[in-house]
Parts: C-alpha cells; sequence; structure tokens
C-alpha cells in the first residue's frame, strides 16, 4: 500500500498534464496573441487612411476652396475617429470606434463627390494618387476587419466551450473579444466610399 502512495503522485502528473491541455492552458493565450496581432492590423490600415487625409483635404481645398462644409465635416470626422481609445473586449468601445470610422467614411464619400464638379481636381496628378492610396487603404481595411473577426470568433469559442471554459477563467481571467461590426449610427451596413472615376460622355454618333 506504501509503494502505491508514492507512486501515486507521478501517475498522476500526466493526468493532471493532460486536463490542463484539454481546458486550453496552451490554446487561449496564443489564440488572444493572434486576434490581438489581427486587431492592431485593423488600426494600422485605419491609421494609413487617417493619415492621406490631410493632403487630400489640402489638395481638394487647392480647387474647391468654397466647399468649407464638406472639408470641414471631414477634417473633424477625422479627429474624432483617431482620439478614441479601444478596448477589444468592451463592446461599448468597439461600438464607439466602428461608429466614428464609419462617419469618417461618409464624410469621405461627400469629399469625393465634389471631384465631380471640378475637372481641373480630376485631373490633379497628386490628387489622383492619393485616390489611388486611399482606394488601396479601404480595400486593405475590409480585408484587416475579416481577418480579425476571423480570429476573434476562434478565440471566442476556446473561451466560452467546456472544457476551455475552464483554463479560461481559472488561469487568465479571459473575457471574450468584440467583433468589428462597421456600422454607422442608424445604419444597418458599413458606409461605402465610392472612388470610381466618373465615364466620360459618350460622343454623340449624329452628323450635322
Amino acid at each position: 500500500m506504501s509503494l502505491l502512495r508514492r507512486a501515486s503522485p507521478f501517475l498522476l502528473a500526466p493526468v493532471a498534464i493532460v486536463s490542463l491541455s484539454s481546458c486550453g492552458i496552451n490554446q487561449i493565450p496564443a489564440a488572444e496573441e493572434n486576434a490581438k496581432a489581427r486587431w492592431a492590423d485593423v488600426q494600422n490600415e485605419y491609421q494609413r487612411r487617417a493619415d492621406l487625409i490631410p493632403n487630400l483635404v489640402a489638395t481638394v481645398k487647392g480647387y474647391a476652396s468654397h466647399e468649407k462644409d464638406v472639408l470641414t465635416a471631414v477634417t473633424e470626422a477625422r479627429a474624432k475617429a483617431t482620439a478614441i481609445n479601444v478596448k477589444v473586449d468592451n463592446p461599448d468601445s468597439m461600438k464607439q470606434f466602428a461608429e466614428a470610422q464609419g462617419h469618417l467614411s461618409m464624410a469621405l464619400g461627400r469629399l469625393m463627390s465634389v471631384r465631380e464638379q471640378y475637372p481641373q481636381l480630376q485631373a490633379d496628378q497628386n490628387f489622383l494618387a492619393l485616390q489611388a492610396q486611399l482606394e488601396g487603404t479601404e480595400n486593405r481595411i475590409t480585408i484587416a476587419r475579416r481577418d480579425y473577426n476571423e480570429a476573434v470568433q476562434q478565440y471566442n469559442t476556446l473561451v466560452r466551450t467546456f472544457p476551455n471554459a475552464i483554463g479560461a477563467k481559472i488561469f487568465y481571467g479571459a473575457k471574450p473579444m468584440t467583433p468589428y461590426e462597421a456600422t454607422a449610427t442608424n445604419a444597418q451596413a458599413a458606409p461605402t466610399v465610392n472612388f470610381d472615376t466618373p465615364a466620360p460622355a459618350t460622343p454623340s454618333n449624329s452628323q450635322n
């Protein structure tokens, strides 16, 4: 009997290791770090967009200085969008950030529509370059948000389901992360920034 008592800790050790593994002791931090990295990508792309806006506003202002309301709206929306400190485990914080970015997208949409009234602006090489960069950034934002939401789904599944939920609570005090919902106030879908250059008018085939 004494031999069994001495051996029991060694026999129980593999069982404990297996139990810890089954509770997500290794998977949870890895999934959390992956989700955080994907969120950093989202923030980087939004910051890239914010960095383009001052030059874009300045270029448009050079041709359409009297479009004061539009220029002011973009500048103010950018300031609000870049001032929010986001916490991914706080749904209210994420909602506030998403709404601010949505309002900025709508303001940008109005700014870009101004170009239709100014042929010289449409031909400006600096404006065309900024437009291309902004369009590429919008595409990267969409991809970054998708990748983040996928990472969050994987992480949340781990911390909410048995037996991983046990390890998440005991060892990490893990909280579910908030997926990114790209919606603006009173909107059901993400606002669209339209960068398509208007097609030139088709010349008439009629003969004089």
